[in-house]
């Protein structure tokens, strides 16, 4: 099978800056393509071993390797020997994996919705104390009220570029309150602004 996603590196040295102005670019130069969000998949499924991933996924020895050592590096999956002869590991989610569990549910209802058959879907997620299958949503804590992506915004944060800027770099008729998130007026511009996320 060919690797859909490519043996090299994924990240670009030319995406540094836009991966500091951007979580999203960031994210993705770890989870960013196809077979490592399959193998996120199974390692949610409790498949961890290199040989049962390699079966499951049907993916070339070299790739399988190279995807789980990025997972590995980047602090997503940690590698744990279960077996010394011969040396054998497995790899399990980090707490920093586990909370990528959101995103996949997110993908695969998506999936659900729009690109299944007539049959439905072929999964179904259900919350293991109940048997209740699982909707995905927003949910306010503040409000305690559920909301659209339509009531999403988004507004400068305090890691943002522009705001660590030498001030002689500013164009003179710059605003201060445009980037400050707690003004009256920033609040304006960031709500003219709806986005889905930052």
């Amino acid at each position: 099978m060919q690797d859909p996603g490519g043996v090299s590196p994924l990240h670009d040295e030319g995406d540094d800056r836009v991966e500091a102005a951007c979580s999203i670019a960031a994210s993705l130069d770890i989870v960013g393509d196809r077979w490592t969000i399959l193998i996120l998949r199974d390692a949610f499924k409790g498949i961890r071993r290199f040989d049962e991933l390699r079966r499951d996924l049907d993916i070339p020895r070299a790739v399988l390797s190279d995807r789980l050592r990025r997972l590995v590096d980047h602090g997503v999956l940690v590698k744990r020997r279960y077996q010394e002869r011969p040396p054998r590991d497995e790899y399990r989610l980090t707490p920093m994996g586990l909370q990528l569990s959101p995103i996949l549910v997110a993908l695969m209802q998506w999936g659900d919705r729009w690109l299944s058959g007539e049959d439905g879907p072929p999964t179904l997620l259900v919350h293991e104390p109940c048997g209740t299958e699982i909707d995905l949503g927003f949910y306010c804590w503040q409000c305690e009220e559920p909301f659209t992506p339509t009531d999403i915004i988004s507004r400068p944060g305090p890691g943002d570029p522009a705001d660590h800027e030498p001030a002689d770099h500013e164009p003179a008729d710059h605003d201060p309150a445009d980037h400050d998130p707690r003004s009256t007026t920033g609040a304006r511009t960031a709500r003219t602004a709806r986005s889905a996320a930052g």
